[in-house]
């Protein structure tokens, strides 16, 4: 499957990285590289993924992270990086 981006916008609060990262971990998704950041109270973070050795395709991952996400009180999203670097460039 490759690498995916994973993107993380929401109010800040605790266990938010434990969240994701736990939902990764549990299908074994590998976390490439991570970054995250508080812009006043707004939490936002973007990682990359692999899902080369992951137990669940990227459609059943969105749908996880989704409902982690309405669960924690975030909006997580994850897109092929072909997709994101398609819909992101200049």
């Amino acid at each position: 499957m490759g690498r995916v981006i994973v993107t993380v916008v929401g109010q800040d609060k605790i266990g938010i990285i434990a969240g994701v990262s736990g939902i990764l971990a549990k299908y074994q998704v590998n976390i490439l590289d991570i970054s995250q950041t508080i812009l006043q109270d707004f939490f936002t973070m973007i990682m990359i993924v692999d899902l080369a050795k992951a137990v669940v395709n990227l459609q059943e991952l969105q749908q996880l992270l989704k409902e982690q996400g309405q669960e924690i009180g975030v909006q997580i999203h994850a897109q092929h990086e072909d997709i994101f670097k398609y819909m992101h460039r200049i």
